[in-house]
């Protein structure tokens, strides 16, 4: 498309453009209309949305690029200046944006991307004001700003996090809210840390304690939860991608549990996020690496792998490592490197070579290519208990010693093929001589016995080891399928022969066989014990690595130039651990956490920020690249990932500084007028509310009636679903075909441990939105559907659970309907009902049990619904009572308040 100079009409169009930005000024009370626009926070979010996808880093259409200044300000092809600094009337740019002709328009129609008048006017201010560029700020290491100085002194805090949250809100003209009630605090710091709501004990006690460090107590209480770590753990396994089953094709079970719970235990022994770091991508390459480090190693083997017949086994030792660079990507660099597979990143600075040299340390993991359906896919741990280690050692000893008797024995013997003639032990390689008719064994009829399988060698192996070879192992049956006339190696024809012998052999297997059988017998019990250790999915590398090529367009069977490690031009260069050496992934692990490093620091801290706010600083958690939000409080977000640094990387002090911050602990309460201003929250002036987890709502339900297991690890569990789930997407030959819910305390531990199953996930995490693993997930979404609400009123779980807490309103909510209401409704919300919630759920009450001492047999099938048996046994004549109580608590189990994280 020409570039064409600046028309009459288009000068109309600046003038009108004119009077546009004069009105903004105006107005007042927008960041356009009282200082400069700035590149990273005004103009790239433009450029990225609306023109980088023809002109940036990927792709430079009419030989523009709008992500450099130094491209930008140059002339292009036709001669026209894109950007002239200070000059809006010069600019190409900006007369492509105002023109009203759909052949020259910028963006195009076809691209359906329209910039809004307020966006036009802000890059033509931007141009006028001479087009400073800047770099990206997700690239450039984090600094520790001055915590900001407050004007007005009524806003002194003494968090940081406050004082930069305030400091933006006066700007804005806004304030934070009032401090939230302490029954809602304890609620929200208890599901925030821990994923479960407080105990009537813990309300308690927190609303009686007087002292000034109330607040902080209590969270120190569930920092040091053993459920702290679970509920992080929660967090992480969505970015780890773990799940219980390999993903494609049967979709079989695996065996990778061990990974999971290394994770709880790393959470809550507040491992440094660095070392966290380092042993998952590089455990096993750390000096004299221990069990857990080769364990956390389980998360560069949580992705999706397949043996679906015809899959190729190049092709999956590709697709594998592109898996992993792209995981490790999202996980620690916050950015979609896997959009480089194929072609240059379209928007962000990362070449296709750069992506492949990021892919070359995942490119030389051992083991094979395809999962082999198994629940084992090597390279593995096994984990044995002391007991199975001392049984494995004495059955070890006992078959070496039987094998080293049985060898004595059989060579002592001196066996003589009878269709030998003097020519000593007999060599099965000799055959093809015989079969030719020039071995010695040419004419055997001097010895009825050489044409006899049961005494002669030569005469078993011709007819193909029978009777025998039928319950013949697996090697024996291998070498018999080879022709007689293909002669063994000498190694072979030892092996053959020792199996003849001890098995078939009338004249030696009286003497050889017990032994041999014996061998067998202590042979199969270590198989089955190594079968019953516990093993992990652990990462270990070849000794020789591949060589690693740029698959050009993307196809692994098409390889372009060659690639070494190493790590994208725009970031820090990576050090090496041996100098003039090939970079491992140690190098890469140590290099994400390197104080110079611009990425993991900001992406971990915005990530942890997102869990305790609803939503990161960053918007974009998984983009931090030219395509995602730019941060609502840059300062904040990089002295918090330079403070979590110099903390040594810990966890729970920067989670500790979240929480105790009053910003979290403002009341969520929003005026109509806040709402219409910050829809989402992203200033901060009142507190965070959204909704619970799939996993939260679940288990709030099973801990507020009693029924929830709180045993920690091992293998993931079958809880209630409805039927049918599995099956239709099941193979037959799958060990995942059929669902088989499991039965008594198994039912109610914590959703972390619900066994996944990628192709048919658990419903109740499904309706509520948790990811099915497949891939990296590093922002669940949140819906609103119907499905939800069936799901909480009649699924077996809840309702199960509503007749849990009924019971408990019963034994511990005094002797009237009144107390026992007030009662339940404490115990899930951690506050008392207020007179109209009372009194409407009193009304329910008493409508329910009317109708349930008309039909009694409803009472009945209510309350036995589930498994767990009824509190002090069957209640004949009280039933209508508990199903009235039942109904009720299902009622405060459903309250949008009692789904929500207020």
């Amino acid at each position: 498309m020409r570039m064409i100079h600046a028309s009459r009409a288009y000068r109309l169009r600046l003038s009108a453009m004119g009077w546009i930005i004069s009105a903004l000024w105006s107005a007042g009370g927008t960041a356009l209309a009282v200082e400069e626009p700035r590149f990273n926070r005004d103009i790239r979010p433009i450029l990225a949305d609306a023109c980088l996808q023809c002109h940036g880093p990927g792709q430079q259409k009419a030989g523009l690029r709008l992500d450099d200044r130094e491209f930008a300000i140059k002339p292009v092809k036709s001669g026209e200046t894109p950007i002239v600094p200070g000059s809006s009337d010069e600019s190409e740019l900006i007369r492509r944006i105002l023109s009203d002709d759909e052949s020259e328009v910028m963006p195009p129609p076809s691209s359906k991307k329209v910039l809004s008048a307020e966006q036009k006017a802000l890059l033509k201010r931007w141009v006028e004001a001479g087009a400073k560029f800047e770099s990206h700020w997700a690239f450039v290491a984090p600094t520790k700003g001055t915590v900001p100085t407050l004007a007005d002194s009524s806003e002194t805090r003494t968090n940081p996090i406050d004082a930069f949250l305030a400091d933006r809100l006066q700007r804005e003209g806004l304030r934070m809210s009032p401090s939230a009630d302490r029954e809602t605090l304890i609620r929200r710091a208890s599901f925030a840390l821990t994923g479960l709501p407080p105990t009537l004990d813990e309300v308690d006690a927190y609303l009686g304690d007087s002292s000034s460090r109330a607040y902080e107590n209590m969270v120190e209480r569930y920092l040091y939860s053993p459920r702290f770590g679970e509920e992080r753990a929660r967090h992480w396994l969505d970015v780890a991608r773990y799940a219980d089953t390999h993903g494609l094709h049967l979709d079989n079970e695996r065996q990778t549990w061990i990974y999971r719970d290394w994770v709880v235990r790393a959470f809550n022994d507040n491992q440094s996020f660095d070392q966290f770091t380092i042993e998952q991508l590089a455990g096993d390459l750390l000096p004299k690496p221990t069990n857990d480090q080769l364990i956390a190693t389980g998360f560069s083997r949580c992705g999706v792998t397949t043996s679906e017949g015809g899959s190729i086994e190049a092709e999956w030792y590709f697709r594998n490592a592109v898996e992993r660079t792209s995981a490790m990507s999202e996980t620690w660099l916050g950015m979609t490197a896997g959009c480089a597979v194929c072609h240059d990143h379209k928007f962000d600075p990362i070449s296709q070579k750069e992506f492949y040299s990021l892919y070359a340390f995942f490119y030389s993991t051992a083991g094979p290519a395809m999962d082999g359906n198994k629940m084992r896919h090597e390279p593995v741990l096994q984990l044995p208990t002391s007991g199975q280690k001392e049984k494995l050692a004495e059955l070890d000893t006992r078959i070496a010693q039987t094998k080293k008797t049985l060898d004595t024995k059989r060579a002592s013997l001196n066996y003589r093929d009878p269709a030998d003639v003097g020519s000593g032990v007999a060599d099965a390689g000799a055959v093809a001589e015989a079969e030719a008719g020039s071995g010695p064994a040419a004419n055997s009829s001097e010895n009825p016995q050489a044409n006899q399988p049961e005494h002669s060698f030569r005469a078993w192996w011709k007819k193909g080891g029978a009777p025998q070879a039928a319950t013949a192992p697996a090697e024996i049956k291998a070498l018999l399928k080879k022709a007689p006339t293909t002669p063994l190696n000498p190694q072979e024809n030892a092996t053959l022969l020792a199996y003849y012998l001890d098995h078939v052999c009338s004249t030696t297997k009286g003497e050889l066989a017990p032994l041999a059988d014996q061998i067998k017998k202590w042979t199969g019990e270590r198989a089955t014990l190594e079968d019953q250790v516990i093993a992990t999915y652990i990462m270990r590398d070849l000794d020789q690595p591949r060589e690693a090529f740029v698959a050009l367009r993307g196809q692994y069977d098409k390889p372009g130039s060659k690639v070494e490690p190493g790590t994208p031009a725009v970031l820090p260069s990576i050090s090496r651990g041996e100098a003039g050496g090939r970079a491992t992934r140690l190098d890469l692990a140590r290099w994400l956490v390197s104080p110079q490093h611009p990425l993991t620091a900001r992406v971990t801290v915005n990530r942890l920020w997102q869990q305790m706010f609803g939503m990161g600083l960053v918007k974009t958690a998984s983009d931090f690249g030219l395509q995602g939000e730019v941060p609502s409080h840059p300062e904040l977000l990089d002295w918090l990932a330079v403070s979590f640094q110099e903390s040594g990387w810990d966890v729970k002090a920067l989670l500790r500084l979240m929480v105790t911050s009053n910003a979290f602990r403002q009341s969520s309460r929003v005026t109509p007028e806040l709402l219409k201003r910050d829809p989402e929250n992203r200033l901060y002036a009142r507190g965070p509310r959204f909704r619970l987890d799939a996993e939260q709502i679940r288990d709030n339900a099973l801990f507020v009636s009693g029924l929830i297991n709180l045993e920690m690890g091992g293998r993931g569990v079958k809880p209630y679903q409805p039927p049918n789930i599995w099956e239709p997407v099941a193979y037959t030959g799958s060990n995942t075909r059929s669902y088989q819910a499991d039965q008594g305390g198994a039912l109610y531990r914590r959703s972390l441990y619900t066994f996944l199953k990628r192709t048919a996930p658990p419903p109740f995490m499904a309706n509520f939105d948790a990811p099915n693993r497949e891939a990296t997930c590093t922002v669940r979404e949140r819906t609103n559907t119907p499905l939800q609400a069936l799901q909480l009123m009649n699924d077996t779980q809840h309702v199960e659970a509503a007749r849990a807490l009924a019971e408990s309103m019963i034994a511990e909510g005094g002797s009237t309907a009144e107390g026992r209401i007030a009662f339940g409704f404490r115990k899930v919300l951690a506050r008392r009902p207020d007179s109209t919630e009372q009194t409407l759920l009193q009304d329910q009450f008493l409508k329910h049990l009317a109708r349930f001492v008309r039909d009694p047999k409803a009472a009945s099938q209510l309350i036995h619904v589930g498994e767990s048996r009824l509190r002090g046994g069957e209640r004949p004549g009280g039933e209508a009572e508990l199903a009235a109580l039942t109904l009720v608590a299902n009622t405060i189990l459903n309250l949008d308040e009692t789904v929500t994280r207020n």
